[in-house]
């Protein structure tokens, strides 16, 4: 019997498969560059929507402005000339997207100062004002969530959820007109008092006038958390994995810990952020009922006017706010839940 020498055939090229690691940051290449191609999209938007939104208000802010003076037609030409308001509306739109696009937004008729400048001496009120609310808010609304989800039906859970749907309806002015008129011990208007001195005296003083405006605020707003965090752990509730973590013996404080109310908190991360980034749009009817010297109160005033540089520029600026916080809670989401990564 012959024996035939073996040939060895070489395999033919296979292409090396990329690492996993290559494709696991291409994946988030990919992920967070389509979140700020959706970030941009939107705030391009409220730009090009910004201007025209508020040049439908009825209303001439020239004559508004000079409403109280005796003016000839001739110097409300000039001022319409001076403002620019003489020119056509594509001519306005045209100069608006520059001044945008250069980081400009305007200048105030009715202050004679640029909105940029405006908007940063009352960012820190509202600030202080809605972002405590905010903070207080979440604390308070997450913890009776589960509270109430995890003892559902009982005699709590049903007091608390229907205090909440109370509350939620509640108009935010009227409650605070109503806690004007029971509470008269906390200051009813502004942020600080006549004649306060000092560091500490001015610090007690800002948080004294801050009761009332937060209370209205929180009171309110709390009912969100609860009601989106309750329905959110009860959804967990009748999952495999928290069946499987009892039947290993854990605790139930150890289980509704470390394995139901994580997973839980996904759909309240973006609630949260969302109204973080609604922080500096203020609270309109809040600051305007308590007179807080905040962004809230500085667009009510510029309504009456119309004043529509001023609009614009606190509409962008809110509005870029929010985009920003909803896109912070995008990019967490898979950094939260290993569900959602990128592949």
């Amino acid at each position: 019997m012959s024996v035939e020498t073996a040939i060895e055939v070489a395999p033919p090229d296979v292409p090396a498969a990329r690492p996993a690691s290559n494709r696991a940051w291409t994946g988030w290449l990919r992920y967070v560059l389509s979140k700020l191609g959706g970030a941009l999209v939107s705030l391009l938007a409220v730009v090009f929507s910004g201007f025209f939104l508020f040049r439908i208000l009825p209303g001439d802010p020239v004559r508004a402005l000079t409403r109280d003076r005796p003016v000839s037609p001739e110097q409300l030409e000039d001022l319409r000339r001076q403002y620019g308001l003489d020119k056509p509306l594509a001519a306005q739109f045209g100069d608006y997207l520059l001044r945008v696009f250069r980081g400009d937004l305007g200048e105030s008729y009715q202050y004679n100062r640029p909105v940029t400048e405006l908007i940063g001496d009352d960012l820190w009120a509202t600030v202080l004002l809605v972002g405590t609310a905010t903070l207080v808010s979440a604390a308070i609304g997450l913890r009776l969530g589960i509270t109430g989800a995890w003892h559902r039906g009982g005699l709590g859970d049903k007091l608390n959820t229907g205090i909440a749907l109370t509350l939620w309806s509640v108009p935010t002015f009227w409650l605070g007109l109503i806690l004007i008129t029971l509470v008269p011990f906390f200051p009813t208007g502004g942020m600080h008092s006549a004649g306060v001195d000092g560091f500490f005296p001015s610090m007690f003083d800002t948080l004294h006038h801050l009761v009332l405006p937060c209370v209205t605020l929180v009171a309110v707003i709390y009912a969100q958390y609860v009601l989106i965090m309750r329905a959110a752990l009860l959804d967990e509730m009748g999952s495999d994995y928290l069946v499987t973590a009892r039947a290993k013996g854990l605790r139930d404080a150890v289980v509704r810990r470390r394995h139901a109310v994580p997973n839980a908190l996904l759909p309240t991360v973006t609630l949260i952020f969302l109204n973080l980034g609604g922080v500096v749009s203020g609270a309109i009817l809040v600051e305007t009922v308590f007179s807080w010297p905040g962004l809230g109160s500085l667009f009510y005033e510029a309504l009456t006017v119309p004043d529509a540089p001023l609009l614009e520029g606190l509409f962008i600026f809110f509005a870029a706010a929010v985009i920003a916080m909803n896109l912070v809670a995008d990019l967490l989401y898979p950094i939260l839940d290993p569900r959602v990564r990128p592949r």
